[in-house]
Order: C-alpha cells, then structure tokens, then sequence
C-alpha cells in the first residue's frame, strides 16, 4: 500500500479555497501512484474554527465540500478532517471527525474521543468525544484511524482515563494513520517526534502522521509530517513551515532503512524567524491585506520586525515611519535610516515634537506644578500611536506591533501608544531572543546596522534614557519571566534557584499588575510554549503574587 501525505496550508471558513486545494492534491498522489492521501483534522473548514462552528450553514458547507471531494476519490481513497453533526441529542451538537471516502463516497466516518482543553485549545466547548471505536479495512490493510490529541495521552501524567488506541490495537490493526492541526512552539517539533514514537512502540506498528501547514491569525502550524516503523524508529519528516506532499509505501517503511531522506531540522532561533516569516504572510494574506506599516525607532525591536515584515511581504510593501522627538538621539535617527537603506523599504520621517509640545500647552494648567514624568513620556508614545494609525487609515496599510515578550510581561510600554497595531509580530520573543534574531538576520550580510544591535536599548522619552533604568538587565529578566510564564513557576520555586527575593517578587508584581495592558493588546504571533493571549488566561483583578 502506497501512502501520501498531503501537508497543506488551509484558510479558516475558505471553502471553495480548502476543497480545491484538497482535489489537485488528490490528483497528484494519483498521478505518483498513492493508494490513499492523507489530509489534516478539521482541512475542509480550517483549524481552528472556533465559533464559526455553531453556524448550522458552517457545518451544511463543510459536508458539501466532503461531497465534492469524494467525486474526485476514483480509483484513489482519502482521509479528510471536518466537523460533523451529533444526531444524539444529549451531548454537544458535533463531532470533530474523519471521512474515509474512496469510489467516490464516504466509506467509514471516525471521530475524536480526546478533546483538548489547555493553552490554545478549547475543543470540548464544541465537540462531543467520541466512545466508539473500529478501525478501517482498506485494500486488505486494517487501519488504527486516530486525530491529533487521540496519540497524545501516553506519557506518565495522562490528561485523560482513556486511550483510543488501547480500544483499536484488540482489532489487530495493520499500521496507524494521525491526522493533526498541531500548533508550532519552538521546543514541540521534540516533543511530537517523542509522543509519536513512543505510540509506534507501544503498539508496534507503523505510524503515519500528518500535521496542516501555515498561520490562523496568531496560532502557526509547522508542518513537520512524520512517518515512524513499527520500532518506533522515525523514517521521514517532511518540511517545515511549507506545503508538501510525499508517498510512502508501506511496504518499505516496514522493511527499508534510509529510504525517505527526514528534512533537516533548525536550531530555536532559526524556526522563530521562519514562524515569524509565515504567520506575517499569512496574517496579510489571509486578511486580504497586502502592505504594512510600522514605526521605525532605531531600536532592535522596531528593526527585526521590519526586516521580517520585508522578507514576508516585499520591501516595496513595508512603510517605515520613523518619529523622533525632542529627546531622539542623531544616532537612533541614523541607525533606523540605514537599516532603510540596506533592506530598501519606503520611509518617512515625520517628527512628533510639534505634537507633543501642543499636548503639554493643553495640560499645562491641570498639570501645573507637577514634575515631568510617565504622563508625558506617554504623550510622545501616543503620540507616534497617533501618526502610526494615520498613516493606516488614510493609505491602507496595516499596523505591525513591534513590542516583544519582555516588555509586554512588565507592562514596560504604552496603551495607545507603542502597543498599538492589528498583529503583534514578537509579542512572544523575548529581548535576548530578539537580538539573536537580528544575528541570525544578519547571518549573510549586514541588513540590521550592528549599532542597532550593540547599543544600550532606550525608549527615548525623557534626556539619556535606557531601558535599564526601569528594568533589570534583560539576561536575568528574561530568565525569571521564562520561569514564571513558560514553566509556570511562582516566586518561591524562583527564588529557591538561586535568584534575588526582592527582584523575583517585583518581577511578578509587575507581570500580574500589566494583565489589563495585556487584555488590550493585539494578536500575539505564537513561538513559545506559553504566549500571552487566549493560551494564558489571567485575572486582571487577582490578588496572588501580589
């Protein structure tokens, strides 16, 4: 048996786009020779749906375009991902299922009994779990059918009291085939190859899984599909961040060491920069938008974010609008002109002081006797927010975020101001993982000025400003943020590391008092296992850590 994996970038509630994506990869595996092709969960709608899944038209439209595609299933069979109907009634109103369609109808229907619930996911809030379990016989192969979240309920702190595979492996199955919306954080492509050589093993049998391509606004998939032996051994991946489709022949992954080359994985950094690069494309794509625009500082964030949004969407559709102020220094003008130049980006300078000056006239009667301070640093960042969004309106282009993890933990920028935009582009990146990003930028010619790079990092709102005055360094900030969030540790955990009480507990304090910022801020672009929106849900008012 010959088997292709169909590894496709899907567009959410994109019928007419998703089937006829699906029917020309049909015909290529038919073309080199595939017995059955292999689709993602839920590829006829796109993952994640969310509440366009209580539309009944939404559901009527997925079932339509399943019946098209089996039009095109002669002499080739596939397995296709959509939301189905639950006709019970008691329960939730779908399933989150698989159609086994071959000669031109659909055959077998398997759905997914572990719905995930944590970070991203919110499944149970849709889809009945499935109780009921058979495996598909096809061209004389019994086949363990499975979907995503089914696999992963094997290592030893389970989610669930059941294992769809415990239930499947009593019909004596041939091989394994996962279909799978699998979010990319930077350290899961590990974590995946693990849980689904561990299920190989376990059962002893082949695995064949395959995993959607592309960015659903903040949420990025990494392809990355895999086939492993019965031994648990991984015999393919295929690529990373694009499109693909290859065929397997049972046959040989069983029996033939080497025979289908794994693509070559990337360090941490390298698969930040092309998740970056794909959930900008896509974002804009998908969006039906084409140009970007984003406020140029001369600092590393506003940089790194312009050279992604150049490599994803052209320099000639990037505008780069630098605003300096009264307090700006020569070389932060200069730093952000040459960082124009090398990567060739249209530009404008307009600067904010005029603007400034007449918000500080206006409040100079209530504001009279009161020391300069954080109101009027944030009148300058409001006021670039102000020029930034104009430029937005009046010639259609949409606003990048340049603000990065660290600064959006602590709440270190402004509502209105520096926080505004339609998509946060390293919301999720933290400020030491920002200046590896600008190396690996530059890793074949100086795009990013290596002043931007070196120097000390300053908002400039106020004479000799630098980000260290209100900050930790950004080493030890960093590395007690990636405890608190990602690892989900609290300040005593912290502390007992071996970090300063005082910092830890000031460090929390400031995370826990910016929640409200962050419940304003725009979507966050996804690469770390823990990214600030609806994958961390926080109080705004809560009182632990304080």
């Amino acid at each position: 048996m010959k088997i292709a994996l169909a590894q496709l970038n899907y567009h959410i509630g994109n019928f007419e786009s998703n089937t006829q994506k699906i029917i020309s990869q049909l015909a290529l595996a038919k073309a080199k020779g595939a017995d059955i092709v292999v689709f993602a969960e839920l590829a006829i709608c796109g993952y994640p749906p969310r509440d366009f899944l209580e539309f009944e038209d939404f559901i009527s439209l997925c079932e339509q375009a399943a019946q098209e595609i089996a039009k095109h299933t002669t002499d080739i069979a596939c397995i296709v991902g959509l939301p189905i109907k639950n006709p019970v009634i008691e329960g939730k109103d779908l399933f989150n299922a698989a159609y086994f369609i071959a000669d031109g109808e659909v055959k077998q229907i398997v759905k997914k009994a572990l719905l995930p619930t944590y970070d991203v996911f919110d499944e149970y809030r849709y889809f009945e779990p499935n109780t009921v379990f058979d495996c598909v016989d096809y061209k004389g192969k019994k086949i363990a059918l499975t979907i995503c979240e089914d696999l992963w309920n094997i290592n030893d702190n389970p989610l669930y009291v059941s294992s769809p595979m415990d239930e499947l492996i009593k019909q004596q199955p041939d091989l394994m085939i996962n279909i799978a919306a699998s979010p990319f954080d930077y350290g899961h492509d590990e974590d995946r190859i693990k849980v689904l050589s561990d299920n190989a093993k376990k059962y002893q049998l082949p695995l064949f899984y395959v995993n959607q391509v592309g960015a659903q606004t903040e949420i990025i998939f990494d392809g990355g599909s895999l086939v492993f032996d019965e031994e648990g051994l991984l015999k393919a991946e295929m690529k990373y961040f694009e499109e693909d489709l290859q065929v397997f022949d049972l046959e040989e992954v069983q029996n033939v060491k080497n025979k289908y080359p794994a693509a070559e994985r990337t360090s941490d950094i390298e698969q930040i920069h092309d998740a970056l690069i794909l959930g900008i494309k896509d974002y804009f794509a998908k969006s039906g938008f084409k140009k970007a625009v984003l406020g140029l500082s001369g600092g590393i964030d506003s940089a790194v974010v312009c050279a992604l949004a150049c490599k994803a969407l052209g320099a000639e559709n990037v505008m780069a609008v630098l605003m300096p102020s009264k307090y700006s220094s020569d070389h932060s003008v200069q730093d952000a002109l040459d960082l124009v130049n090398n990567i060739g980006c249209k530009h404008e300078i307009i600067p904010i002081k005029e603007a400034a000056d007449a918000f500080d006239s206006m409040l100079e009667k209530p504001f009279q006797g009161l020391p300069f301070n954080l109101a009027e640093e944030n009148i300058q960042a409001r006021s670039r927010g102000i020029v930034v969004m104009a430029m937005s309106n009046k010639f259609g282009y949409i606003l990048l975020n340049t603000s990065n993890k660290s600064e959006c933990a602590v709440g270190y920028g402004t509502l209105y101001g520096d926080m505004c935009g339609a998509i946060s582009v390293i919301g999720d990146v933290y400020k030491t993982q920002v200046f590896n990003l600008a190396k690996y930028i530059n890793k074949d010619e100086e795009i990013i000025p290596i002043n931007t790079i070196v120097k000390p990092p300053s908002a400039e709102l106020r004479p000799d400003q630098k980000d260290s005055d209100s900050l930790p360094e950004y080493d030890e900030l960093d590395a007690i943020l990636y405890q608190h969030i990602e690892l989900k540790k609290g300040s005593k955990a912290i502390i007992a590391q071996g970090f300063d009480e005082a910092l830890v507990k000031r460090i929390l304090r400031m995370v826990n008092l910016a929640e409200f910022k962050r419940y304003q801020t725009p979507p966050i672009l996804r690469v770390s296992p823990k990214a600030f929106g609806m994958g961390r849900r926080m109080p705004i008012v809560g009182k632990y850590m304080d």
